[in-house]
């Protein structure tokens, strides 16, 4: 039996345990490491954040996958990869051999990145953190108190207005987006339209970096002081700290660097998607969009791979539909140069994320019959 070890139950090991749930692949023993039964559908979080969807509404239960697809489970975290010895020490201290590694675990939220953050902010990764707290942001919203969003990002933008709308108005929601406003990187047409959503519903914005989080303020690059109540870091991506010691190749910034097959380009034997990987030959941003599409050809040159065929090239789209949820039920859908928005694009994305969510619960349910 060659022994399959996948960490991580990210967006795109998603469709690894799909496919082993459809039919267990021969020879081959199956191990998961994940220290949650529920994967959060990134998608549907600023939906949730909003109070459109119930908690179970935008999460997948592993269960039926795992059970299905006669898969082992440790619902654990890693520590370490020891990529030339061809193991992986988990956070019990256990140490797990592999024939084939597939790593999904996602980035970190750098917390080290800003002074203070990491003893006074709310971290969005992982996101069971930010739903395990929520009553805190709660709390403080009822007693008045600024909820304070760092980070400009998509993410950081389509919290703030999901905030803005559930919170009571009498808590300021302000967003800190940096130097370079709101939702960088995308076309001027989708940035203007992002402000005007955050201005008409009220959300203060801050076009400066933070410097510094204290307890109870929060300092700008622009000598401003920000009183608040509770903090949460949306500051873009970084990858686990344990990977630098793995032994693979890794990009300047600490992920994981893929080719076009998946594979780790210093160890064929390891494969890794999502965030916590990066295409040095197409390098494309870290979205929830990017990490579901290579979900399919993940699966496919795992088995190939298992069973000693050659791997396919797998080229990610140029340019991704990204729809933005904007605290009502509103969403701004850009593509390329164009944009849209209004309540019909906002239905349109959430058929496409239940769908998603649904598909995967099918599966589970359809391989247990």
């Amino acid at each position: 039996m060659k022994r399959l070890l996948l960490l991580g139950a990210g967006h795109s090991h998603l469709a690894v345990l799909q496919a082993l749930a459809a039919g267990p692949w021969a020879g081959v023993h199956a191990t998961l490491v994940s220290p949650q039964r529920h994967q959060i559908y990134t998608g549907m979080l600023p939906g949730w954040a909003a109070g459109h969807y119930a908690l179970d509404e935008c999460r997948i239960d592993l269960l039926p996958l795992v059970r299905d697809g006669h898969i082992e489970w440790l619902q654990r975290s890693a520590a370490a990869i020891e990529a030339d010895a061809r193991q992986v020490r988990l956070d019990d201290g256990h140490v797990l051999g592999y024939d084939v590694l597939s790593v999904d675990v996602g980035s970190v939220s750098p917390c080290d990145a800003i002074d203070g953050a990491a003893e006074h902010a709310l971290a969005l990764r992982p996101l069971e953190r930010l739903v395990a707290q929520w009553d805190r942001v709660a709390r403080s919203a009822a007693r008045g108190e600024a909820v304070v969003v760092v980070g400009g990002g998509a993410g950081g933008a389509e919290l703030a207005m999901a905030l803005r709308h559930r919170l009571p108005s009498r808590a300021p929601v302000v967003l800190v987006s940096g130097g370079q406003g709101p939702v960088p990187g995308y076309p001027p047409a989708t940035r203007r339209r992002v402000r005007q959503q955050l201005e008409r519903l009220g959300v203060a914005c801050h076009d400066a970096a933070c410097t510094h989080i204290g307890p109870r303020e929060l300092a700008l690059s622009t000598g401003a002081l920000l009183q608040h109540g509770v903090v949460l870091l949306a500051v873009g991506a970084a990858a686990p700290p344990w990977l630098r010691a793995s032994g693979l190749k890794l990009t300047h910034d600490g992920f994981i660097a893929t080719g076009a097959t998946l594979q780790s380009v210093s160890h064929p034997e390891v494969f890794a998607a999502g965030d916590v990987a990066t295409r040095i030959d197409c390098p494309h941003p870290k979205s929830g969009v990017y990490a579901v599409r290579a979900g399919p050809p993940l699966a496919r040159n795992l088995h190939a791979w298992l069973e000693g065929r050659v791997p396919h090239r797998y080229r990610p789209q140029r340019r991704s539909l990204n729809l933005l949820s904007c605290g009502e039920r509103y969403a701004i859908a850009s593509w390329g140069r164009w944009c849209w928005a209004g309540r019909w694009v906002w239905r349109w994305k959430d058929r496409i994320d239940r769908a998603f969510v649904e598909r995967h619960a099918a599966t589970g349910r359809a391989a247990g019959r």
